[in-house]
């Protein structure tokens, strides 16, 4: 496996400075948040190349694109060719940054709640990009998320089987199917099977209060529930099933660590990464 910090993390910090601070940590790679100030759909090509430069220079790669483009389930038709320009945007910039995943958001509502037209659309405008993508022999990563259509790994596959082409597969996030309440352990990562292209790792708390830093609210099948964002091994996500059944099925992808808890960046990852590294028995 190989190690990637979420580049969002560092979101006040400039791309550049992301990546500076990405080698510090001794990573592997840097996954990009496609918004400003990083590399969002309208950068430009020198400053795409630039980071390329950057990037090579201090021999990280970059696994990934973390779009935010997408939402078409509930959007309008509108919405939809305007967000699928954008992904081709996407595209182009991934070719230039010799990246092969772009993540996008198939939207909501969330799963419990949703229609089979909302998956119907979804997987039109889904298999549009991949088809896409497909030409650049690039990936379409969904993320498992709470509030969308795919927070769960039942609902996940639900949409993959209504989509034709084979390069559009899931990011696994125990953190985010923490707050969905859904399994995030062995069973998971069995049922995904070929389908697992990538894996986030951040953990989450339910608690009994908002108002203090880190903390939300969300809406899951339990009503609206309290959480707050946390370190590894500080919130109730046990990542350790999850991990050993990566190395159980020779998952050799990428782990990116995104953890958005009330400390300092550098230093939340810092905690993270050798919290990971130690559960995963590498120190």
């Amino acid at each position: 496996m190989k190690f990637a910090a979420f580049s969002g993390v560092f979101i006040e910090h400039s791309i550049q400075e992301a990546m500076h601070l990405t080698k510090k940590l001794g990573m592997d790679g840097i996954e990009i948040a496609a918004r400003e100030p990083h590399l969002s759909p309208t950068a430009s090509l020198a400053r795409v190349k630039e980071a390329k430069a950057l990037s090579r220079s201090l021999e990280l790669d970059i696994p990934a694109l973390a779009g935010y483009v997408g939402g078409f389930s509930d959007a309008s038709d509108a919405e939809c060719e305007k967000s699928f320009e954008e992904f081709k945007k996407l595209l182009d910039i991934a070719g230039h940054l010799d990246c092969g995943m772009i993540r996008i958001f198939p939207g909501g509502p969330n799963a419990f709640l949703s229609q089979d037209y909302h998956y119907a659309k979804a997987a039109y405008w889904v298999n549009r990009c991949a088809e896409e993508a497909k030409k650049q022999q690039v990936k379409v990563l969904l993320e498992i998320h709470n509030n969308s259509l795919v927070e769960t790994v039942e609902s996940s596959l639900r949409l993959l089987r209504m989509i034709e082409n084979d390069n559009v597969g899931m990011i696994h996030d125990a953190g985010n199917m923490y707050i969905t309440d859904t399994d995030y352990g062995r069973d998971s990562v069995l049922q995904l099977g070929r389908s697992l292209f990538h894996v986030h790792v951040k953990d989450e708390l339910r608690v009994d209060e908002v108002g203090a830093p880190g903390t939300f609210y969300d809406k899951t099948k339990h009503g609206k529930e309290k959480f707050r964002q946390s370190r590894m091994g500080e919130g109730g996500a046990d990542h350790k099933p999850l991990f050993d059944a990566l190395r159980e099925v020779g998952y050799d992808g990428w782990l990116t660590l995104e953890c958005h808890a009330p400390f300092p960046p550098y230093e939340r990852l810092e905690h993270d990464f050798r919290f990971v590294r130690k559960l995963l028995g590498l120190s």
